[in-house]
């Protein structure tokens, strides 16, 4: 009898732990379980349990003013607030809890994404935009971190690398590679977390709709080791050195990269792609170092009109290209002008491009788009 009521102890404990590792932190629900997000009939139902509170709002990026706009929830039966909206469009958003004027997140929704230093909750509305950010059915690709010696920055330096579905299976088989790179702010993870690189490239190659293809996402922070989450010190030597890590870009990753994947170690072989200041990091790796990269797609960063740009543009048109790709949204005035100006500049030294314009602004929403958008036509 002692060995029987043992064993059901251990089969209750059992079931406990698989819904909550540690026991301390898990809290057994009554009745139905509470959801949050509810995403059913073009709606979009939020709850939180706090029957303490006595105001809870909800802040969501799709809002009018996505910084500072909220919303009054409602509290129901057994301290449940609530609030039900209309899904915005098919996207990934962002969304927290202010409970009695304090952020929290929705603890029932374990999609979270690093900003910087904030954590939020991640909202995906399916659709037909946002189809290639789920997670793939089939083929899933491999991300991993790697460390790299830089001597030109004097310190060990941390990327994430992302091998396409088949990788590992086909020893003899050469890649192209993606250089993609984050914005200020961001760091190794930003595209893996916020972007959905990973996503979307597993899901444009199992479709077919592009080229397997290794993407690499260094951090383009020069002084920074690594992401700011290992809580390394940031003392790199390369305060005040211009172009440090463009340099280091070009000179110490593409080489490493080269070495120990198996890629197509030519320019027909490499495309760079960069998000505002990572843009800004893509025109000046293909400016000073034309014949790099043949595929180049500045995202939402634009260039400065400077005596030596039209003479380092036709450096890029000597050395040759594949695709010069540039998107930027509308609604980013800074950006979009800088992009008008580059494209003024291409048209004028009979340089083929494209300019993508989107709508919105400085924001996620644009960056996934496009990466979507211009994977399709690397490598073609």
């Amino acid at each position: 009898m002692k060995r029987i009521l043992t064993m059901i102890a251990v089969a209750a404990l059992s079931v406990l732990a698989a819904n909550g590792q540690e026991l301390a932190n898990f809290a057994r629900q009554q009745g139905t379980p509470v959801v949050s997000p509810e995403v059913k009939d073009g709606k979009v139902t939020f709850r939180l349990n706090a029957n303490y509170a006595t105001r809870v709002q909800l802040s969501g990026n799709w809002m009018a003013n996505p910084w500072t706009g909220s919303e009054d929830m409602q509290k129901g039966p057994n301290g449940i607030w609530e609030l039900t909206i209309d899904a915005p469009e098919p996207e990934i958003y962002t969304y927290n809890f202010i409970v009695d004027g304090v952020a929290v997140n929705d603890p029932l929704n374990n999609q979270v994404q690093r900003d910087g230093n904030r954590y939020l909750n991640m909202l995906f509305i399916p659709g037909e935009r946002s189809e290639n950010y789920y997670e793939s059915q089939k083929q899933h690709g491999t991300l991993t971190y790697r460390w790299y010696d830089s001597p030109s920055l004097g310190i060990s330096r941390r990327m994430a690398v992302y091998t396409p579905y088949g990788y590992e299976n086909n020893p003899k088989q050469k890649y192209p590679v993606l250089y993609l790179l984050h914005g200020g702010g961001g760091d190794e993870e930003a595209w893996p977390s916020m972007g959905r690189a990973v996503q979307i490239l597993d899901n444009l190659i199992e479709k077919g709709l592009a080229k397997p293809m290794i993407v690499v996402m260094p951090n383009g922070n020069a002084n920074q080791r690594a992401a700011q989450t290992l809580k390394l010190p940031n003392d790199g030597k390369a305060q005040g050195v211009q172009n440090a890590y463009v340099n280091s870009l070009v000179k110490e990753i593409v080489p490493f990269i080269d070495k120990e994947y198996r890629t197509i170690a030519k320019a027909d072989g490499r495309a760079i792609a960069g998000l505002s200041m990572g843009g800004g990091h893509t025109t000046a790796a293909t400016l000073n170092y034309p014949g790099v990269f043949s595929y180049i797609c500045p995202l939402s960063c634009g260039i400065r009109e400077t005596e030596e740009l039209d003479n380092q543009l036709l450096g890029i048109k000597k050395a040759g290209y594949k695709l010069y790709w540039i998107g930027v949204g509308k609604e980013d005035t800074g950006a979009y002008n800088g992009s008008k100006v580059l494209d003024e500049h291409l048209t004028k030294l009979g340089m083929p491009h494209t300019l993508y314009v989107s709508e919105d602004a400085h924001v996620w929403k644009n960056w996934r788009l496009y990466l979507n958008t211009f994977a399709r036509l690397l490598f073609k």
